[in-house]
């Protein structure tokens, strides 16, 4: 991943309902992902990395579903009441938040970058990227 410069902010966003928000730094020019696996690509969700220290849920964890599959260490997590997914705690990187691009609030990404990224050959391209 190609990283952007930007100035850092405190993202806030949230579910189409709006009962469960959550707030996260990070700058205000991100490389979103776009991933093939099984499930994103049935999604369409473009997401980028938050550490967890730099994640909270405002609101809503009474509203959250998990979903897990396969090996179940992701948790998919989606609003009960409209089912859209704001975030979620990835399997290669348990101590990251992968944020929803198109659930962060107008005003606080001043550019996305999107790159395509092999999830249905995640663990190869993660050893190719790197070489």
């Amino acid at each position: 991943m190609t990283p952007h410069a930007g100035d850092q902010v405190v993202h806030r966003g949230g579910c189409h309902c709006g009962a469960v928000r959550f707030q996260a730094k990070g700058s205000n020019v991100v490389t979103a992902m776009r991933c093939n696996c099984s499930i994103c690509k049935m999604k369409q969700n473009h997401h980028f990395m938050v550490p967890e220290a730099d994640f909270q849920l405002l609101q809503g964890e009474d509203k959250l579903t998990l979903y897990q599959f396969n090996t179940k260490e992701a948790k998919h997590l989606f609003c009960s009441m409209c089912g859209v997914q704001s975030f979620y705690r990835p399997r290669s990187d348990p101590d990251c938040y992968a944020v929803t691009v198109q659930c962060i609030d107008d005003g606080s990404i001043k550019e996305a970058h999107i790159e395509d990224v092999d999830g249905q050959n995640w663990e190869q391209w993660q050893r190719e990227r790197r070489a």
